[in-house]
């Protein structure tokens, strides 16, 4: 048997025919509410919320470190970009603005010392970029990189993440194509795994993701890969082997909040409500991020706990408004919460902004979804398409899909889309899986 790193490099190229065809496979959707794949472009893992791997509530103790160099070196533009990227990969866990200010500072002061040819500040720069939401100035980092250095696999990681946010698909394939040609490592094949998730083909994307997590060289990373495979074992309605896997990977990062989110979506699915409020809490006390609270009150809220499902909603409204304030993009679990839990017509606005900067497609999801609440479904059904145009299989999309549907009356499509959403993760929402299940009921006529 071969060792993962004998084995040939993930060929991506040979299933571009998937993009026009009618696969569906579930997709993990709160990985495309994260905003990327996940993973930094040196190639440290966080998991699929902008978290790291190893969750904690103080900086990191390599930040230290890294202080401690400059200051011994203070004319080492490596220095200064190392200890960027650990401020970009702290501020993920936190999504802290001060310390993404902290890592931009840090790198211009990199590029001042050697501003050309300097690649680790160029993948700093990249990297600070995408977890900012601005890809369009990522993708731009990410070309410099590899202008630098066409041989360096973490440039073309920078590459394909800000290709694939921009919608760029094929030129996202052909980066990760080009990285794992050159290392298929832990950070390569995770990347490619979910280059197979994006078209819809979760067989290969598992395949990928368990050869990732052979190769793993960090506690990290190999968080990264159980929560990813927790991730598509539950979009595949399979509650069992996701909690195995978010299992598995808290023995190893116990205060993972990805993992914790994970575990937390698991139970849920297999009816463990208490069990899985406590993981949401545990994950909220550590990085009180958007799909956390999100997740958390909706699933209170399903509980019939409205108060205690409002008091994650207060949080949500509060960090939108500072994010209003800092005029940054909104993200796709601020877009969904605003079109559900608060004023669609806003959730209109914020879509329309964030799909111009940000064509991926779970922000047409979103963006569809807001159109449908305010009763503009000709122009929602036009993005749920561009959402489903991989051959992506979300149960969430579908389902939003299948909404959109009902409300222009076409039952037969309607009814397709909703039992589409329920056959591939009966669970997939706590408030949406039972509407579908209602939607249907309505349309057959029974009780």
């Amino acid at each position: 048997m071969h060792r993962p790193e004998d084995q040939p490099a993930p060929s991506i190229r040979h299933r571009r025919h998937l993009r026009n065809t009618a696969i569906t496979i579930t997709l993990g959707v709160v990985m495309f509410t994260a905003g990327a794949t996940g993973l930094t472009p040196t190639g440290a893992s966080t998991p699929h919320t902008p978290a790291s791997a190893s969750s904690t509530t103080g900086p990191p103790r390599g930040i230290e470190a890294l202080r401690a160099r400059v200051k011994r070196l203070p004319k080492d533009p490596v220095s200064w970009a190392d200890l960027a990227m650990a401020l970009v990969q702290q501020a993920r866990t936190t999504a802290d603005q001060a310390t993404y200010a902290q890592a931009e500072k840090a790198l211009r002061h990199s590029l001042t010392l050697q501003p050309t040819g300097n690649l680790h500040a160029e993948i700093g720069m990249g990297a600070l970029a995408a977890a900012r939401h601005q890809f369009r100035d990522a993708l731009t980092w990410a070309r410099n990189a590899v202008a630098t250095s066409p041989a360096t696999p973490a440039a073309y990681g920078v590459l394909a993440d800000a290709h694939t946010q921009l919608g760029q698909y094929e030129e996202a394939e052909n980066a990760v194509q080009k990285m794992a040609d050159l290392r298929p490592d832990s950070a390569s094949l995770a990347r490619a795994s979910y280059t197979f998730e994006l078209r819809g083909d979760t067989g290969r994307a598992k395949t990928l993701m368990e050869r990732a997590l052979r190769a793993a060289g960090t506690p990290g990373e190999r968080a990264f890969a159980h929560t990813h495979l927790s991730s598509l074992a539950l979009d595949s309605g399979d509650a069992a082997t996701a909690l195995r896997q978010a299992q598995t990977g808290l023995a190893i990062a116990p205060r993972d909040t990805g993992l914790l989110e994970a575990r937390a979506k698991a139970r849920a699915a297999a009816g463990d409500s208490g069990q899985a409020v406590a993981d949401y809490t545990a994950a909220i006390a550590a990085a009180p991020l958007p799909q956390y609270l999100l997740g958390l009150g909706e699933l209170q809220q399903s509980l019939g706990r409205q108060d205690q499902a409002d008091a994650q909603y207060a949080v949500l409204r509060a960090q939108e408004t500072l994010r209003r304030a800092a005029g940054t993009p909104a993200d796709v679990d601020a877009i969904l919460f605003e079109a559900d839990h608060g004023d669609p017509r806003q959730a209109v606005t914020m879509a329309e902004t964030a799909v111009r900067e940000r064509p991926f497609i779970a922000v047409h999801d979103a963006y569809a979804w807001a159109l449908h609440r305010v009763g503009r479904d000709g122009e929602a059904l036009a993005e749920a398409e561009k959402a489903l145009a991989l051959g992506t299989r979300s149960a969430l999309f579908h389902y939003h899909r299948g909404a959109i549907y009902q409300a222009l009356g076409d039952a037969t499509a309607a009814q397709r889309d909703l039992g589409q959403a329920l056959a591939t993760a009966p669970s997939f929402h706590p408030l949406h899986a039972p509407a579908a299940r209602e939607a249907i009921r309505r349309i057959d006529g029974t009780p």
